[in-house]
């Protein structure tokens, strides 16, 4: 199981989902209405790494943030 979080003002609850690949994430993130529309907007992390590479393999326990845009002041 990977387990993906939502960080900022997404406000959804942790999941845990079955995924081999950064691309399998996407694809069922974005079948969860609220959660669809932030994902082109979102930085993502494995592990507490940036990446942006939707072919990085996945194993059990992984930990996907899904990091929406801030500004600050």
């Amino acid at each position: 199981m990977i387990k993906v979080e939502f960080l900022g003002p997404i406000g959804e609850e942790n999941l845990e989902l079955h995924a081999n690949t950064l691309s399998d994430v996407a694809t069922q993130l974005q079948e969860i209405e609220t959660i669809a529309p932030w994902l082109s907007k979102c930085a993502v992390a494995v592990n507490d790494q940036m990446t942006s590479d939707l072919s990085m393999v996945l194993k059990s326990g992984d930990k996907v943030s899904i990091l929406p845009p801030v500004c600050g002041g």
